[in-house]
């Protein structure tokens, strides 16, 4: 691509190109307690049978449902038998046993009564009040796993119940996707960085830090290179240190003003461009390349721009990267509280938070002020209306697909109490 190549990509198309150089970056073996929100790099199987024999589901008595085929008989208690033990006892008729969850049937028993519907008579007699067929509350040998089953596949992302399956099959430590490294630099000589003397002149630089969110929000940690000059020779020198990374991704710079240098100067320093300018809005500026197996993204200067652009495309192709299956945020349909204008041509991203109506079903309103400089919609939404390329506007009323980002994964109230109460 030149500096004159004046196409444009569709989001589809920019997305199918970015990747299809996401590759991933090695295997590694790692602690099960740092594996977090990482992807399996193998297949694990279970060591055991889960449960490894008949327990019991409930607290309550192992009985011989031949004693309870019209319910209301009297048992003898011959045994107490915890979880963990390993009884003693054998049934016999008139017999049963105090059991409690997770606690292996006594030989003889063939179902277990809750405690609730028995009625203690002495320290050693309890009348069962129903009765019961065999196999009541009763978990068999093997229902959960069985020794040698695959429980976990390839590309499963660590979650905390992963996490408690690994260790149910003793898997102290684990294989997983490495991580790719990422840098992140932004550049603009009118950038005054966080730790800089307050200029009333400045622009705050911002993207670093959002972008360093994003990304840690994916698991990895990036490096900030800090902010280049708008001087080539100077950036040359800092997108140098960025492509020793598996991902460099440089903020601002990537337009078509006199002093944008990010694209010329990546051209420069050998990095194949793959796309500059891609039909969506926010986030039109934005550009793509290859420096040998490193990616790199010339996102927007403008925050939401960056932070848009970012979700799109970066985080599905850092996901990618990770291992993981499923590369992109959920999406639910709501509906508007409002119309959208919107010109035909470019796939809109509006911001949006959501609320549940009276009919159960969502409702999206606009944050406000859809500027892309206008970090405080990007700090309220709960997620990004998506308004097709050829539509000529929305009305309120109308169903729209919501992406939802990370502010519409929780919410004030449980959802499930009555009363509204957390």
């Amino acid at each position: 691509m030149t500096m004159n190549d004046e196409k444009t990509y569709s989001v589809a198309d920019a997305l199918a190109c970015v990747l299809k150089h996401a590759t991933l970056r090695g295997v590694e073996e790692i602690a099960l307690d740092q594996a977090l929100w990482r992807t399996l790099a193998e297949d694990v199987r279970a060591n055991r049978d889960q449960p490894p024999y008949d327990v019991s589901a409930m607290d309550g008595f192992a009985v011989r449902s031949a004693d309870l085929t019209v319910g209301g008989a009297a048992l003898t208690i011959v045994e107490d038998i915890k979880a963990g033990d390993r009884p003693k006892a054998t049934l016999g008729a008139g017999q049963c046993a105090r059991i409690m969850t997770g606690a292996a049937l006594p030989t003889g028993a063939d179902a277990v009564i809750r405690v609730e519907d028995t009625r203690p008579l002495t320290d050693t007699l309890v009348e069962i009040t129903v009765p019961v067929k065999p196999g009541n509350d009763i978990r068999r040998r093997g229902d959960n796993m069985r020794c040698g089953d695959v429980v976990l596949t390839a590309g499963t992302a660590i979650t905390p119940g992963v996490m408690g399956l690994l260790a149910t099959v003793k898997r102290a430590r684990v294989s997983v996707h490495a991580r790719p490294r990422v840098a992140i630099l932004s550049s603009g000589d009118e950038l005054e960085a966080l730790d800089a003397p307050l200029n009333p002149h400045g622009i705050p630089e911002s993207n670093s830090h959002a972008l360093t969110g994003q990304v840690q929000a994916l698991g990895i940690d990036p490096v900030r290179l800090g902010i280049a000059p708008d001087k080539p020779e100077v950036l040359a020198r800092y997108i140098r240190q960025g492509l020793d990374y598996d991902v460099l991704l440089v903020s601002g710079g990537s337009s078509v003003g006199m002093h944008d240098h990010v694209r010329p100067t990546l051209e420069a320093l050998g990095v194949v461009m793959h796309f500059w300018r891609v039909e969506m809005k926010p986030g039109f500026p934005l550009a793509f390349g290859t420096h040998g197996s490193t990616l790199v993204f010339g996102l927007p200067g403008n925050p939401v721009s960056s932070m848009v652009s970012f979700e799109q495309f970066v985080s599905p192709t850092l996901r990618r990267m990770l291992g993981h299956r499923s590369l992109f945020r959920r999406t639910l349909t709501a509906r508007l509280t409002h119309s959208i204008k919107h010109r035909p041509g470019r796939v809109e991203f509006v911001r949006v938070t959501l609320v549940a109506g009276n009919d159960g079903r969502w409702n999206a309103a606009s944050t406000g002020s859809q500027s892309s400089g206008d970090l405080t919609s990007m700090a309220r939404l709960d997620g990004l209306a998506i308004v097709p390329a050829d539509c000529a506007g929305l009305a309120a009323g109308d169903a729209v697909q919501i992406q939802l980002l990370d502010g519409g994964m929780f919410q004030e109230t449980s959802g499930f109490l009555a009363d509204g109460t957390a």
